[in-house]
């Protein structure tokens, strides 16, 4: 239900942002440089990308797509870069290191992070208690995030054993299915692939919805450097039209983009890529809702490492329109 309300929610802000500002592709034919992580956040432009491969998209867009963030950072700090779709904190780090030379365009992707298990046991955040989760992202977002859930849901007794990669998780899954793991997507359908008693126990996106009055768990945003959309407002709206109509073709046409996404490398098997992209909460929030979602998640994080978001929370000027 929550993919469907999303889906529809991208097209309805896509149209209405063709209404309101009346831009066509030719307002701004300025070349933009578009980097990406090798993930979730390019689904939502994967079929931008095809338009663009296949010369049916009016724009110049470079896309550049990394396997880490600091690659998308350097780039875009350099100016080699013009527009980035990254994790929402490295955004605000990003702001107060640059003392607001980023603004962020729309959150791209929603929660991607899910607990898995065999254990038949393990439905909830509160069904952790004085159990071991095994998962990535130490001093990042999945730690933040698990931190908080747990406090929020009176767990004081689990143990967060912490591995360097996802592979090393789905591995150790495949030895013993009855260890609990948070992974993100694709990561967690792969392992699922792999064994099927391990099921979804319960998605981070909907245990933080429950004790943050109905916000989401913001994984990526796309941002814009500040001094490029001042020089080409239009080139920057014709993108964010563009990217609205990449996000809801992710459901209009799942089959064309998981092949899509196979293509592109960000999963190796095609079976694992149709499971894994309605998981991935592919979006393209802009406005009011996108301000009050990451203003929630930054503060979340802040509370727990003020580091973490770069020092300090960003002000209006960092959000799009604010």
């Amino acid at each position: 239900m929550k993919k469907i309300i999303s889906i529809i929610t991208t097209a309805v802000i896509a149209l209405s942002f063709l209404t309101a500002c009346k831009i066509t592709p030719q307002d701004d034919n300025t070349k933009i440089k578009i980097g990406s992580l090798s993930g979730p956040t390019t689904i939502g432009i994967i079929n931008l990308m095809d338009d663009v491969a296949n010369g049916t998209v009016d724009a110049d867009y470079e896309f550049t797509v990394a396997t880490q963030p600091d690659e998308i950072a350097a780039a875009l700090n350099a100016g080699d870069l013009d527009i980035a779709l990254i994790p929402a904190n490295l955004a605000s780090i990003l702001y107060n290191r640059t003392e607001g030379g980023i603004q962020v365009l729309n959150i791209n992707t929603y929660g991607v992070l899910y607990c898995i298990t065999a254990d038949t046991s393990v439905t909830s955040v509160s069904d952790l208690s004085g159990k071991t989760v095994i998962t990535t992202g130490q001093g990042a977002t999945p730690e933040y995030a698990m931190n908080y859930l747990l406090e929020q849901y009176g767990v004081t007794d689990c143990t967060l054993d912490f591995k360097t990669e996802g592979a090393e998780v789905v591995a150790a899954l495949g030895e013993d299915p009855s260890l609990i793991a948070v992974l993100p997507q694709p990561a967690a359908t792969a392992a699922m692939v792999q064994n099927p008693d391990i099921q979804i126990a319960f998605s981070l996106d909907d245990a933080w919805s429950e004790v943050t009055n109905g916000s989401r768990l913001v994984t990526g945003v796309t941002v814009v450097r500040t001094d490029f959309i001042e020089q080409h407002p239009n080139a920057v709206a014709s993108f964010m039209v563009y990217h609205h109509n990449s996000a809801a073709a992710v459901g209009n046409d799942p089959d064309k983009t998981a092949q899509l996404v196979v293509d592109q490398g960000i999963v190796g098997a095609l079976p694992v890529a149709q499971r894994a992209i309605p998981l991935c909460n592919i979006a393209s929030t802009t406005g009011e809702q996108m301000k009050t979602d990451l203003q929630i998640y930054l503060q979340t994080l802040y509370n727990a490492d003020p580091q973490s978001v770069g020092g300090a929370l960003p002000g209006d000027d960092f959000y799009y329109g604010g």
